[in-house]
């Protein structure tokens, strides 16, 4: 009895390590798994901040140029700045007086000879105008054509001589500030040349004081200085063009002028005639 009591246990005990040695062995090898896991998981990087760009200023710009810039290249930009407020200003006033003239010669030529007499023709003309200026000086010409020396001269002679004299006024007045405009535009691109040898210089001397001549000591300074070649050409071109542009339109105006001149000559000439 008590020998098959022993062999019971022996049974239960095999029976128990046989159950147990599977799960030791399982657990063994879920350790080298986690243990190899964990420092996976502490190697893995953390997450980047996002990195925020700083705006840098340009210390190469134009208006770095004018705040900071030497004595002359400020100098050369507003001699430019000047040079181009003259010649868009002279372009825009030149504009507002041939489209003024022509408005007034095309009236004039329309109403003025339809008048009963000169005079009431002179006051259908603005007062301000040069068509009523021409008019006025032909008239009085005409009318008043006394003198010791004056004499000597012929009263058709006379009349033509200040009518030519008052329409050469008349034109003299329409061409101020070509001039200007020719000027600007044959000098503007040498100053801005002038400003950009200038800042090639000052860079160059930086560049032998300080001994390196890499591409960013370079590129910057001199590309700075070109600013100012473009700021001559870009006064100058408007100044060309707008020069030419007025010449023609003058020209154009003045032919209107000087039809009214001469078909005022030739009314004063035939009244003068019927009065004789």
């Amino acid at each position: 009895m008590i020998s098959r009591i022993s062999a019971l246990i022996a049974a239960i005990a095999v029976a128990a390590t046989l159950a147990v040695s599977p799960m030791v062995a399982h657990a063994q090898d879920q350790k080298p798994a986690e243990q190899t896991a964990a420092p996976a998981e502490a190697a893995a990087p953390a997450p980047a901040a996002p990195v925020t760009e700083k705006s840098t200023e340009n210390p190469y710009s134009l208006g770095n140029i004018v705040a900071h810039g030497n004595v002359v290249d400020q100098m050369v930009l507003a001699i430019l700045a000047v040079m181009s407020m003259g010649s868009w200003y002279i372009l825009f006033t030149k504009l507002w007086d041939t489209s003024k003239l022509a408005k007034e010669a095309k009236e004039a030529r329309a109403t003025f000879f339809k008048k009963a007499s000169l005079q009431d023709g002179i006051k259908t003309l603005s007062e301000t105008g040069a068509m009523r200026y021409i008019a006025q000086s032909a008239v009085e010409a005409s009318d008043h054509h006394e003198g010791a020396l004056t004499e000597n001269i012929d009263h058709n002679t006379w009349v033509t001589m200040n009518v030519e004299r008052a329409v050469g006024e008349v034109n003299t007045r329409l061409q101020g500030g070509l001039g200007f405009l020719a000027t600007v535009g044959s000098t503007s691109p040498f100053i801005g040349l002038f400003g950009t040898v200038w800042g090639i210089l000052q860079a160059l001397t930086q560049i032998g004081v300080a001994g390196q001549a890499s591409i960013d000591k370079v590129a910057g300074p001199v590309g700075a200085a070109l600013i100012m070649t473009a700021i001559g050409l870009a006064v100058a071109v408007p100044a060309v063009l707008g020069y030419n542009w007025l010449v023609n339109r003058n020209k154009a105006v003045m032919s209107q002028v000087r039809a009214f001149a001469s078909d005022l000559h030739g009314v004063l000439m035939g009244s003068r005639q019927v009065k004789r």
